[in-house]
């Protein structure tokens, strides 16, 4: 149509035909009957529904604005006739740019479950507890979504801030939502043993990484060096006296996993196995990205973690994502758990990137006026 989307109407067709037939198929009895198929026919009919959805929405949308634009020749109904136009080409526009959404390739990795990485890094113990407030922060995030959050590992600074935490998010779309939280997290504040009342900058670093299982990592046993090891932290006498801690050295990558669970030498095994197989993953992962930047310039970085990529300013209550720059006053409440705006507005960019490439025209994420003192290099 003039001045909007091309919408590919006849593949659409087809989808909706092929919905149509799926709905048939699950109510016929030899389908009910065969668990493997049925379970693949709903699945595909799932992946099929929002898009058939959008499409009813926008058939709907059209009739509405035909409608209108007749009632244009009546002088009586003229002025309501354009307001609606005007409300319903716009809804129009936003019902296009999502099917052109719906129809880009699905990323593999947005329905798997995480591997949170939590580390302290310039800022001394000043930093360990900001990685602690990072940690408690998607921890929040995580209970209101209905996620289980599960510690893989951890090491305790001498303030009851942390060095270092690692733990596994499980539920709905967790790496959807937390993809975009890997890179450097940056604090200002008077921290609580600062006499002089001066505010200090400290930094904590986040990794986002898809849970990865066997059949997408194969790891060979004759590349690792298991060893067992005291485990130490919190957790009792019992803790310190069991060889339960278990270090494994994926050895042609060097990557190191250490994982300890109270006694339970297995369990501390199987969960420093599902880390690695993360970590290979995403230097796999990271591999294609840097092949892809070549080409392409991500406007929301999924494979870079040295960047600065958030700064949470105390003093003024402010919370600035440096790659899109939004500006939010509200850190109290983030810092709480509450990062559905910030997750929206960073997951609607790289959507907007993504249809970009596609040669599709979307209107970009909110943006606000980030503060020069924030937006430094």
């Amino acid at each position: 149509r003039a001045g909007g989307l091309m919408l590919p109407i006849e593949k659409l067709e087809q989808l909706a035909r092929r919905y149509t037939e799926l709905e048939e198929m699950l109510c016929r009895a030899d389908v009910l009957s065969d668990r493997a198929r049925s379970s693949k026919l709903n699945k595909e009919r799932s992946d099929l529904e929002p898009v058939v959805v959008a499409l009813g929405r926008y058939r709907d949308v059209e009739r509405k604005i035909r409608e209108s634009q007749e009632a244009l020749d009546d002088p009586e109904l003229r002025d309501l006739a354009q307001s609606e136009l005007t409300e319903l080409n716009g809804e129009r526009d936003r019902l296009e740019q999502a099917i052109q959404l719906l129809l880009l390739p699905p990323d593999p990795n947005e329905r798997k479950n995480t591997i949170l990485e939590i580390r302290s890094a310039e800022g001394g113990e000043e930093a360990a507890l900001f990685a602690a407030d990072l940690f408690r922060m998607y921890t929040r995030y995580a209970e209101r979504k209905g996620w289980k959050v599960e510690i893989l590992s951890q090491s305790d600074s001498a303030t009851g801030g942390l060095k270092e935490c690692i733990a596994l998010v499980t539920g709905r779309d967790v790496y959807a939502q937390l993809r975009f939280e890997g890179g450097v997290h940056r604090v200002q504040r008077v921290p609580a043993t600062e006499t002089q009342g001066r505010i200090h900058t400290s930094t904590a670093t986040v990794a986002v990484l898809p849970e990865a299982d066997e059949v997408e990592v194969h790891v060979e046993e004759k590349d690792l060096e298991i060893s067992i090891a005291a485990s130490g932290g919190p957790g009792g006498q019992g803790v310190n006296t069991t060889n339960s801690a278990v270090q494994i050295l994926h050895k042609p990558s060097g990557i190191i996993v250490k994982c300890q669970d109270e006694r339970s030498q297995l369990k501390n095994k199987s969960k420093a196995m599902k880390v690695l197989r993360a970590r290979l993953l995403d230097v796999e992962r990271e591999k294609q990205d840097k092949a892809e930047a070549a080409t392409r310039k991500s406007m929301v970085s999924t494979g870079e973690r040295s960047q600065k990529i958030r700064t949470y300013n105390y003093p003024q209550n402010r919370v600035t994502d440096h790659r899109i720059r939004l500006t939010l006053n509200k850190l109290d409440r983030i810092i709480e758990g509450d990062l559905d705006e910030l997750v929206t507005a960073l997951r609607t960019s790289y959507q907007a990137e993504r249809l970009q490439d596609a040669g599709v025209a979307m209107a970009g994420p909110p943006r606000h006026a980030a503060d020069d003192a924030d937006a430094e290099p």
